[in-house]
């Protein structure tokens, strides 16, 4: 069986590979550069804790080395506190800051490690043919060849090549946003803590300014300025910075800067996410980022969605309705993301929009733009897909938790059949549904009795049933979850429903809605039938 083939190797790419090989899955990572990380401490990454989650579940050590954990969020407005939001500092509840360098690193270093990623640098994709079984591309540089694939994936960034091949249009808003960025080691009176100031009454502090932590003492400092205007010369960003630093702590500290930047900002939307066996992800598929939204988690969401769906056709063949809800999952959370990222821009940027409906005082704009930082509602919370392709029909025995059908499960506290414990996000990421019985009292109870007792058997048997490989766990709570409610949860860690009690056929029914029906193959080949290239 052919490799998936993976165009890029960017954060996004290489942690497709990763989550595909997580599955048993062979791919080969075409990467133009040189498969070196060039250091720049000024391009960084705000991990929210599932994204964050999802990497290290990769195998990627970096999150944990470089990666520092807000302990606190602040925003003032000239020389006033407007908010103040304690952080846990942790994995689980903030968002974590690295050099984006750092993080392809920690991938990469995952890959080194992992015999079913092909890692081919210096060599550009310029042709891409596509039949039935498979996908067709050839490359110019180190390999000058053909390369055949089961699927493809362009992970490839804005200028992508696959999505050009592939005739997709790319369009949406240029120039957003524009900011001034540098990277520096220095005390600021905040420690841990980040911090947006807006309207700062200093010389040179334009209109707003954020400081963000990162490892080691470092700090990434961003300055928001016209969206088209003259050019930002090195000594003006340095004299910025020095008037921001005497702002902050009443006199310029002693710094030292590590690096500076322009960039500017775009918001776009690939027409269509997947043509035939290719697809795309990442840049190449949007771009976002204006009042604090990430890119970067948008393109691990995608890799999370996609990779159970692409190993599940790679091992046994996939329904239609499988593949094709990539796009209708992910293209749709993305372009709410970016029109709620609109529509902020318009209140707190000025310009009428929203305007009109929402006065915008200066908190209810202090707190859109925590949002964009910090992960929280339209701005920054994971998606839920609540009109998936996969979602089940209803049923009789279904019950409302907590979490609405669609959304992310709560990551809670689980016991697994063989006595292991772990939260639900470290069970994630290995292509299995999760079923998870609610049942109080499991925890202190000797597991050797709860595993025969009540309903245990028979949910054990219904599960080794489904028609997608699951795995049992039993949690003491869920929130909104009354005893034995069982819940069933996807791969990429999802609700798909809740059923009140033991109900084998309704919950064969939900599992076979997430597969999207019946497999279009004629035969259900497994793993072992298949022989694996990927050299």
């Amino acid at each position: 069986m052919d490799p998936v083939i993976v165009v890029g190797a960017g954060p996004v790419g290489l942690a497709l590979s990763l989550a595909l090989a997580a599955q048993k899955v062979p791919s080969v990572v075409l990467d133009e550069g040189s498969g070196a990380e060039e250091p720049r401490p000024a391009r960084t990454a705000v991990l929210r804790p599932d994204t964050a989650a999802l990497v290290a579940a990769l195998g990627c050590t970096t999150l944990r080395e470089e990666g520092a954990r807000w302990t606190g969020w602040r925003s003032m407005r000239r020389k006033q506190l407007m908010r103040q939001i304690p952080l846990g500092g942790d994995d689980r509840s903030s968002p974590t800051h690295l050099p984006q360098h750092e993080l392809a690193r920690g991938l990469r270093a995952a890959i080194a490690g992992q015999a079913l990623v092909r890692m081919v640098p210096g060599c550009r994709l310029d042709s891409l043919e596509q039949d039935a079984r498979g996908v067709t591309v050839h490359t110019k540089g180190t390999e000058t060849t053909w390369w055949r694939g089961s699927h493809l994936v362009g992970c490839d960034g804005a200028r992508s090549t696959v999505r050009k091949l592939l005739d997709i249009r790319f369009p949406g808003r240029t120039a957003v946003e524009r900011h001034a960025v540098a990277a520096l080691r220095a005390e600021l009176p905040w420690p841990g803590e980040a911090m947006l100031h807006r309207s700062p009454p200093w010389r040179g502090g334009g209109a707003e300014v954020s400081a963000r932590p990162l490892r080691h003492g470092a700090w990434r400092l961003d300055w928001l300025l016209p969206a088209r205007g003259e050019l930002v010369t090195p000594d003006a960003l340095v004299a910025r910075l020095r008037d921001t630093l005497a702002g902050w702590c009443g006199a310029t500290p002693p710094y030292d800067l590590l690096d500076t930047g322009v960039y500017t900002l775009h918001h776009r939307l690939a027409r269509r996410w997947r043509v035939g066996r290719a697809f795309l992800a990442g840049d190449a598929a949007h771009l976002l980022g204006a009042v604090g939204t990430q890119g970067l988690d948008e393109g691990l969401r995608d890799v999370g969605n996609l990779a159970w769906k692409l190993a599940e056709d790679w091992h046994h063949g996939a329904s239609e309705t499988l593949l094709d809800s990539y796009q209708a999952e992910r293209r749709t959370a993305v372009a709410a993301r970016l029109r709620a990222a609109d529509q902020s821009l318009a209140v707190v940027r000025g310009g009428g929009g929203l305007r009109t409906y929402m006065p915008g005082s200066a908190r209810g704009q202090d707190a859109l733009l925590a949002d964009g930082h910090l992960g929280h509602g339209a701005l920054g919370a994971p998606p839920s897909y609540p009109r998936s392709p996969l979602a089940p029909p209803r049923a009789e025995g279904q019950t409302s938790v907590g979490t609405p059908s669609g959304a992310p499960a709560a990551d809670v506290w689980l016991t697994a059949p063989d006595g292991t414990t772990g939260h639900l996000r470290e069970r994630l990421g290995q292509g299995r549904l999760l079923v998870v019985l609610v049942a109080p009292g499991t925890g202190v109870w000797d597991r050797r009795h709860w595993m025969t007792a009540g309903v245990m058997p028979r949910l054990a048997a219904a599960v080794k049933g489904l028609p997608l490989r699951a795995e049992l766990l039993v949690t003491e709570a869920y929130p909104g979850a009354s005893a034995h409610t069982v819940l069933l949860v996807r791969p990429d860690g999802h609700l798909v429903t809740a059923f009140a009690g033991v109900r084998p056929a309704e919950l064969y029914a939900a599992a076979d809605a997430v597969r999207g029906g019946p497999r279009t193959q004629t035969s259900e080949q497994t793993s072992d039938d298949h022989t694996v290239n990927i050299n």
